[in-house]
């Protein structure tokens, strides 16, 4: 079953909102909720974009950031 494409962009925007609420109100550099938060708009957009291109068969000019590539260069040298 799609996604409505407004459906989940309401939800992308309610986690970009929750994700500066829990920065904001951060407790620690290492605070769960801030990174539960970046977990949830990660989330928020795969699901945005799936939905966008399963309706309209387009896609967003941006990227989720991977850190595991860097660490696997880190690796390499």
């Amino acid at each position: 079953m799609t996604t409505d494409p407004r459906i989940a962009l309401e939800a992308l925007k309610v986690s970009l909102d929750e994700h500066l609420s829990a920065i904001v109100s951060r407790r620690s550099d290492s605070d769960p909720a801030v990174e539960a938060a970046f977990f949830a708009v990660a989330d928020a957009f795969e699901s945005y974009e799936d939905a966008l291109y399963d309706a309209h068969e387009e896609v967003l000019p941006l990227e989720l950031y991977d850190d595991s590539e860097d660490d696997e260069e880190d690796e390499d040298g």
